[in-house]
């Protein structure tokens, strides 16, 4: 498995995801298994079936959240001296040409992307047409609804 781009926040949130993981929910899955096999029959026992289930998806997530952290390239772009080109974990602000609608993107990790918090995959069309840029510059960026040419309006490493 190759590195895994990462921002110091995307990082974070997943640690605090595993320990929350570790330290309450796989506890709390086991006194729930334990108590389903007091109630006899676990063959007809819902409680001790549902318990296990959710047993194995916290498993499954924890295994999941540690082979990223341990793949993980953490860069912290707050730290770099700002180039002026577009680069993973920059916050980008866009001008569309056509609607003159203006919006900001941070390029982050895919296990990090929200649209909603405009936050955007470094794999996604926008940032792979964005990445290598400089402020002033137009770009072509094909989407679902055609190409749109956007303006590079500002590019921050914060």
């Amino acid at each position: 498995m190759s590195a895994i781009p990462m921002t110091v926040q995307g990082a974070e949130k997943l640690r605090t995801e595993l320990n929350e993981l570790k330290s309450v929910k796989r506890p709390a899955v086991i006194q729930a298994i334990a108590e389903a096999r007091e109630h006899g029959d676990l063959k007809e026992n819902a409680e001790y079936h549902a318990a296990r289930e959710q047993q194995g998806f916290i498993e499954g997530r924890i295994q999941d959240i540690e082979a990223k952290l341990s793949n993980a390239q953490i860069i912290d772009i707050s730290k770099m001296a700002n180039t002026g080109k577009v680069i993973f974990g920059s916050t980008v602000t866009i001008l569309n040409l056509d609607t003159e609608e203006e919006v900001t993107y941070r390029i982050v990790g895919d296990d990090e992307a929200d649209i909603k918090n405009n936050l955007i995959s470094v794999n996604s069309p926008i940032a792979r047409g964005l990445i290598g840029k400089s402020a002033d510059d137009v770009v072509n960026i094909t989407t679902p609804k055609g190409v749109v040419e956007y303006e590079i309006t500002e590019i921050e490493y914060i």
